[in-house]
């Protein structure tokens, strides 16, 4: 769900997503973007958060992001 939020939001993303405490709370995602070309990492991982703003507001507790420009 995570993964294709963001895959929907950030088109031609490479995104992996995991479960890092396998309660479908915490998390953590890799985002490879082309989009990111030319924005601090703040900027890009407003994007990210952007892309997630309904899972934030239901129940996504925590998300660790790195990101990196394809």
């Amino acid at each position: 769900m995570l993964q294709k939020s963001i895959e929907d939001k950030l088109t031609g993303a490479k995104v992996e997503v995991w479960d890092t405490r396998n309660d479908g709370n915490h998390f953590q995602a890799k985002v490879v973007y082309s989009g990111f070309e030319g924005k601090t990492l703040i900027e890009q991982h407003k994007m990210v958060y952007a892309a997630l703003k309904t899972e934030m507001g239901a129940g996504l507790h925590s998300i660790s992001i790195k990101t990196k420009v394809e």
